[in-house]
């Protein structure tokens, strides 16, 4: 592990950033923070560009919050210049937060931050960094080619896994405390000209995917507009049944006809009976690896 680890903190409170910044100059004098940002689309970007080994994301902040930066940045993180980043949530949900992140071992910062749970959590990223490979594995004279892919696709895999948890002990502590939201059995959908409302089985839905301010919403022969955010149909819907394939789209399982990689490796899937191809993120990659 080098000397001098990077980090990024994204916290849209001025006061906690700097809060969170100067305590982690006590508990690690090693780590520089490159950047502290105050939202999720900034964080995203920024950390793009400077590639740091560690994210601090505040899971509420405006705009694109820290589950959505954190997707995102899954999907578009440079893995053949750098590893996956250690991923460090912070949250002011207190108990429901430490229950969700503790069922999941991993990581996280209550805020206001306290010395003594922040010091866990540096010693926690200190052992997973060193553990961690800082490149892709160089091949060794007489390991062939293929299995050096294998190996720098394993490690890729266990780092999204990492990320998979993180992402859903995070919305596990955002929902908990709050009333289980009622499944979703109709959709309430607008016309064109916005006089009539038609009630949509869920049943019949093939698949959500957002887009810009909306959501578009397929059956097998119509597409509708919704304004309901993703995120918030997300935990009405039977995961059983919808599976989320990217951050911006949910598909019904079974009205899944075909996946396929294209030439940078990235999957698409077609749905059955409608035209068109459909994302599939590294994090959710994993549902469609042959058995």
């Amino acid at each position: 592990m080098p000397a001098t680890v990077t980090a990024l903190v994204a916290e849209d409170e001025p006061l906690l950033a700097r809060a969170l910044a100067a305590e982690l100059a006590a508990a690690w004098p090693d780590l520089r923070v490159v950047a502290t940002v105050g939202d999720g689309r900034a964080a995203v970007e920024t950390a793009l560009r400077l590639l740091p080994r560690v994210l601090f994301l505040d899971i509420r902040m405006p705009g694109l919050d820290g589950l959505g930066a954190a997707a995102e940045l899954a999907e578009r993180w440079p893995v053949d210049a750098a590893p996956l980043p250690q991923l460090v949530f912070v949250t002011a949900y207190d108990e429901y937060a430490a229950r969700a992140f503790e069922a999941q071992a991993l990581d996280y910062v209550l805020k206001p931050v306290r010395p003594e749970r922040l010091c866990r959590t540096v010693g926690r990223l200190r052992q997973a960094l060193a553990a961690q490979a800082p490149s892709p594995i160089p091949p060794a004279p007489s390991m062939p080619s293929s299995a050096v892919a294998l190996a720098v696709d394993e490690a890729l895999e266990r780092a999204l896994a990492r990320w998979r948890g993180a992402l859903d002990a995070a919305g596990a502590a955002a929902a908990a405390g709050a009333r289980a939201p009622a499944p979703l059995r109709l959709l309430p959908v607008g016309d064109a000209g916005g006089g009539t409302v038609r009630l949509v089985p869920i049943d019949e839905v093939l698949c959500f995917e957002a887009a810009d301010k909306y959501v578009r919403v397929l059956t097998a022969t119509h597409e509708h507009l919704i304004r309901t955010p993703l995120r918030q149909l997300l935990p009405r819907l039977d995961a059983e049944v919808f599976w989320q394939v990217h951050r911006a789209v949910v598909v019904r399982a079974t009205a899944i006809d075909s996946v396929r990689r294209d030439e940078a490796g990235r999957l698409h899937l077609t749905l059955r009976g409608r035209p068109g191809t459909l994302p599939v993120s590294r994090l959710h990659a994993h549902r469609f690896q042959t058995l």
